[in-house]
């Protein structure tokens, strides 16, 4: 009788009538099958989670690592581009006239325009509006000319050294039937200045205040409808 036709005539109620052979490969099959259960629950299932942990941040140090590898070798690409960034921001600060500075500007804005061979009709300096740290001042302007001597003055306003930009640029004919040589130009001129140290502190101080200014008004507000949402208490009866 062979080893196949012997398993087929075992009794599976009567393990211990088997021979001892059958029985002690038996054993050592339920013996693998018990550890490789108990390999699967506490190390897969207990260990997996912990391992796929472990290997997500292994890939994020990995990630942060390469980035910060980058990083470091353009630094000094970085620094090459601050300092033009800085340099450039100088040379347009230099470009920026001071508050003593903006008379003999407006003048030369005049000037300008006198020079184009335009007739000046209208030259309004109107309040500074202040900002971060310059201040810019509209100049309301209006020329007639003729269309090449509009262009002239827009190209000398571009080649002064400080600043200036036009804003709201309106060409109209003088009269109906007027032709190129008989426009009016509307337009406001904008320069800019600098605010010094001085300033800045005190726009900043009056920004702080009126800051603070708006916080008590809401809370004097917000306390007047409080008290006009009150019940009145109702009297005694007498």
């Amino acid at each position: 009788m062979n080893f196949l036709e012997e398993l087929k005539s075992l009794d599976i109620n009567d393990i211990g009538r088997w021979p001892m052979p059958i029985q002690a490969f038996f054993m050592l099959l339920v013996f693998l099958i018990a550890t490789a259960g108990s390999f699967w629950f506490f190390v897969w299932q207990t260990q997996m989670p912990r391992l796929e942990k472990a290997e997500a941040e292994e890939r994020q140090l990995r990630t942060n690592f390469e980035g910060k590898q980058k990083k470091a070798a353009n630094f000094t690409a970085y620094k090459a581009q601050l300092a033009e960034i800085e340099r450039s921001f100088g040379t347009m600060l230099r470009q920026l006239p001071g508050k003593t500075e903006i008379p003999n500007l407006l003048v030369d804005i005049s000037q300008t325009g006198l020079g184009a061979g335009l007739q000046e009709e209208l030259f309004q300096p109107t309040d500074e509006i202040r900002k971060d740290f310059y201040a810019e001042k509209p100049i309301k302007i209006r020329l007639t000319g003729s269309y090449h001597e509009f262009g002239k003055f827009v190209s000398d306003i571009a080649a002064l050294p400080r600043i200036v930009t036009l804003h709201d640029i309106e060409a109209v004919p003088k009269a109906k039937e007027a032709t190129f040589d008989e426009l009016v130009l509307n337009v406001t001129a904008k320069t800019y200045r600098y605010l010094d140290e001085e300033e800045v502190a005190s726009a900043a101080a009056e920004e702080e205040a009126q800051s603070g200014r708006g916080k008590k008004s809401k809370a004097r507000t917000t306390r007047e409808t409080s008290k006009g949402n009150r019940k009145p208490k109702a009297g005694k009866k007498g």
